[in-house]
């Protein structure tokens, strides 16, 4: 089997990320349309490269490969970086790299239980994201999810002539209830 299910939803689940993806990943890292909403759309990404990625993300961290429940098909991926432990933070990723899924709820339920693991397993109690304010999709998203905005970073992404904030958003532990919790107050 090529995914391992982690954390389970309606349509997606989480799985450890599959190195042998590194294909798949390459090529959505070098599509401007995905890249652009991540913020290294001026990166120029090899397999080799991202073979290298996905070997050093895949041991480090939590970072997650986004697979469809129904078809077991990769369709993104997403991850806690920068984990606090002692403060109870992280800093949020996720991105949909197959377009067939976007505006489909596939990133919200993706983002859902990532939190999930986040407050209920690591214990966090903070966990926050930046996304670029021309990215309304992702915003709307991360809104739904429970972030809200704590700040902007005034003209910090710049594309050809225009520039754009960044938008910072947050979620605490008290704010979000899981799947996790659920199982916990049904079984015990």
């Amino acid at each position: 089997m090529r995914y391992f299910k982690k954390i389970v939803g309606e349509k997606v689940y989480l799985s450890p990320i599959n190195i042998e993806d590194a294909k798949k990943y390459t090529e959505w890292i070098n599509d401007l349309e995905i890249s652009i909403n991540l913020g290294n759309a001026s990166e120029i990404y090899s397999l080799e490269k991202e073979k290298e990625t996905l070997e050093r993300i895949s041991k480090e961290g939590y970072n997650f490969a986004i697979v469809n429940l129904n078809k077991d098909e990769l369709i993104g991926n997403c991850g806690l970086m920068n984990v606090d432990m002692k403060h109870g933070t992280a800093e949020l990723g996720v991105f949909i790299g197959n377009k067939n899924y976007w505006s489909k709820g596939y990133g919200r339920e993706s983002i859902n239980l990532l939190l999930d693991y986040g407050f209920n397993l690591l214990n966090l109690n903070n966990i926050f994201l930046r996304v670029h304010s021309f990215n309304k999709r992702a915003v709307s998203c991360y809104k739904k999810c429970g972030f809200k905005e704590i700040g902007k970073r005034r003209q910090a992404y710049v594309v050809g002539n225009k520039k754009y904030d960044d938008i910072y958003m947050d979620i605490l532990r008290t704010e979000f209830k899981g799947k996790i919790d659920k199982i916990i107050d049904e079984e015990y």
